[in-house]
């Protein structure tokens, strides 16, 4: 079975994270897929609005670790642009709304993804975390632009510096999510959202949201200048460090980083 679940109905185009047993981490074919379904849906016009979600558990534990090394999201070139990459300038630039349901944890990329999304459901049981610099490394997917702007800069500086969890009473506080409902309930709400965003003018909303973004001109361009840090950092021994002590199960020592 595929480890995204693709779906359309009424104009709304569901992505589902659909790899359990793996608590949801993201491939690299996983974010081809995702970035291949994104493109196809801003080119298609039956799709009005997307939903990405994930299981009543878990959303996604952001990314699957060994398939991150084996294939680090560093730009070449004259080489295709990673996979990684691909997707969130996919859902960087996707005009139409993006509607998220989250249950459960979701770290790194799958905090920073809702950045890019319009509107951010979460169950009582959701856990968000960016732990970035816990892993040596710097935020991505314009988080350091974003999150300051959407929470302010001293929340998103605790959230950013010390990559410790928050959850879901807290991210309705900063602003970073809009409604909180049980678990269970969350994909369902977000698909109703949904469904009366794919009844609206798709024009009107295509508009909206493009007259909402035109501010965000530096938004591309940093996220190319945190990628290129990303990847720096990835090859460094901090970096190492961090995920060695992930797999070896142990706490990192950046005595010597």
């Amino acid at each position: 079975m595929s480890e995204i679940l693709q779906h359309r109905e009424a104009g709304v185009l569901t992505l589902t994270f659909n790899r359990l047993d793996k608590k949801n981490a993201i491939t690299t074919a996983m974010y081809t897929r995702l970035a291949e379904e994104l493109e196809a849906a801003t080119a298609d016009d039956s799709v009005r609005v997307a939903v990405i979600q994930g299981a009543v558990e878990i959303f996604t534990a952001g990314n699957d670790l060994a398939d991150f090394l084996n294939n680090p999201p560093i730009s070449k070139p004259g080489a295709e642009v990673p996979p990684v990459v691909r997707f969130l300038n996919a859902i960087r630039d996707f005009p139409k709304p993006i509607v998220a349901a989250v249950a459960g944890p979701a770290v790194g990329i799958g905090t920073t993804l809702l950045l890019h999304c319009d509107l951010v459901y979460a169950g009582d049981n959701a856990a968000f975390s960016l732990p970035f610099v816990n892993l040596g490394l710097c935020p991505e997917a314009g988080a350091s632009l974003l999150l300051p702007q959407i929470v302010g800069y001293p929340k998103a500086a605790e959230k950013l510096m010390l990559g410790e969890a928050f959850y879901a009473e807290e991210a309705l506080e900063m602003g970073l999510i809009n409604r909180i409902v049980p678990p269970h309930e969350v994909n369902a709400y977000a698909q109703a959202q949904a469904a009366k965003l794919a009844a609206k003018p798709a024009a009107s909303l295509r508009v909206t949201k493009q007259l909402m973004n035109m501010a965000q001109t530096q938004l591309a361009p940093v996220m190319t200048e945190e990628l290129k840090h990303f990847g720096a950092l990835l090859q460094g021994p901090a970096a190492k460090e961090a995920i060695s002590a992930v797999m070896e199960k142990r706490k990192p020592d950046f005595s010597k980083c």
